[in-house]
């Protein structure tokens, strides 16, 4: 049978003395004498006592916890950011709920519900693949929630946010495929809706803008979804007629889809196909061919979604949001050719 659990009443009643003065002794208060203050705590420490978190947080209207929504952990760079945001919340007294909406808009929303219902004092999120509306987000702000966003972010959010350089990570990595000599390079995409989506097409147009190279309609293909769709996107391209002879991929995932459909049809890479991915996932390096990627600092960008929220919830009515861009890194590998 479990055992009750010990209460402030139960030490009060062990000591003689009132609950006011128990409470006391355990906050520290300084109007009680060193003597009473020690007979508590070894009390406490003989009964296995333990605070019961919710009625502190129903008194003080704050549980110390953040809530995390990421589309899916499985995914390297968001257990990193998720672990930068970790650190960063255990340094300032914080415990965090993860949840992941698993790409889709509904889970978002059923996450999002949860989270505010356990009281969470803040929300760190990246929205799904899916998500269009962000009504959902709204509501919670007009209940005085903080909401942080970061990587995949939503403009239509008067809120802070930590983003990558999407579109120079995009640029460097379409640069770097002009310079090895291609000439008919594909954009892989994801949802258009997708702010990640819409900067690194960006940076895509851009690079072939300022190198003159032409930016051919039938190669600029956006997947309907991150889960299912990149595989029939990356066949579309290879079953071109005239096939791309580089493909700048949203996700590594993709890329590495990619490099695998390719690997199916006889296509050598990187003499006849050079594939870029964007993120550095860890299994990267280890394919083959390894694969040439842009890579973010997921720790960081994490850590510093976690900053926000605390300067946010510090500096409170004066606070105005702001959005930090982290930069990122080409990592040139063996999916495309030597300069």
């Amino acid at each position: 049978m479990k055992s009750p659990q010990i209460t402030i009443r139960d030490l009060a009643q062990k000591l003689n003395v009132s609950i006011s003065t128990v409470s006391r002794a355990l906050r520290n208060a300084p109007d009680i004498n060193l003597e009473t203050k020690q007979a508590v705590l070894d009390m406490a420490q003989k009964l296995k006592y333990e605070p019961n978190r919710v009625a502190q947080s129903l008194r003080s209207n704050k549980t110390n916890t953040l809530g995390v929504i990421v589309p899916e952990i499985a995914f390297h760079f968001f257990s990193t950011s998720i672990s930068g945001i970790q650190e960063y919340a255990a340094l300032q007294g914080y415990t965090i709920m993860i949840t992941q909406s698993m790409e889709t808009y509904a889970m978002e929303q059923n996450n999002l519900q949860m989270l505010v219902s356990n009281r969470v004092d803040g929300l760190l999120i990246s929205l799904s693949s899916q998500t269009k509306n962000v009504e959902h987000l709204q509501r919670v702000l007009e209940k005085n929630i903080p909401i942080i966003m970061f990587d995949r972010v939503s403009d239509q959010m008067n809120v802070s946010k930590v983003v990558v350089d999407d579109h120079d990570g995009a640029f460097k990595a379409v640069t770097h495929l002009i310079q090895t000599g291609c000439k008919r390079i594909a954009f892989l995409g994801g949802p258009e809706n997708l702010y990640i989506s819409q900067q690194r097409k960006r940076g895509y147009l851009d690079a072939m803008k300022i190198h003159n190279v032409p930016v051919i309609e039938e190669l600029v293909v956006h997947a309907k979804d991150l889960q299912n769709d990149p595989i029939n996107g990356a066949r579309k391209l290879l079953d071109l007629s005239e096939r791309p002879d580089a493909i700048f991929c949203l996700i590594d995932p993709m890329a590495i889809t990619t490099i695998q459909l390719a690997k199916e049809k006889g296509i050598s890479i990187p003499d006849e196909l050079s594939i870029v991915g964007f993120t550095n996932e860890p299994v990267s390096r280890y394919i083959e061919p390894s694969l040439t990627t842009v890579s973010q600092p997921a720790f960081e960008l994490g850590q510093e979604a976690a900053r926000l929220f605390f300067e946010q919830i510090r500096d409170n009515e004066n606070y105005e949001p702001v959005t930090k861009v982290v930069p990122t890194e080409l990592i040139i590998r063996n999916s495309t050719r030597r300069i």
